[in-house]
């Protein structure tokens, strides 16, 4: 009878260990789970922004490539005022 007693109050500290560490993988779990959705928000925020800078990058590079086309243009026209005006000379 005393063998059966001890053998309940083993089995019952070992069940109490044993609830201890699914609580404490719970915590954890939750914790990890926390910490992904953290980085989750991060990586959005930062793709957001750097989407918004290569929109930005675009947009300038084609005003730079518009004003380089109309200086472009004008230089070809001075080019061919001058020659034209060499000509006559």
């Amino acid at each position: 009878m005393e063998k059966n007693i001890s053998l309940i109050v083993e089995l019952q500290s070992q069940v109490q260990e044993l609830e201890e560490k699914v609580a404490a993988l719970r915590v954890s779990r939750r914790i990890l789970m926390n910490l992904l959705d953290t980085l989750e928000k991060e990586k959005c925020e930062q793709l957001t922004m750097l989407e918004n800078q290569n929109s930005k990058l675009k947009k300038t590079n084609l005003q730079y490539a518009q004003t380089i086309m109309y200086q472009n243009s004008r230089i070809a026209k001075l080019e061919e005022k001058s020659n034209l005006f060499s000509d006559l000379t």
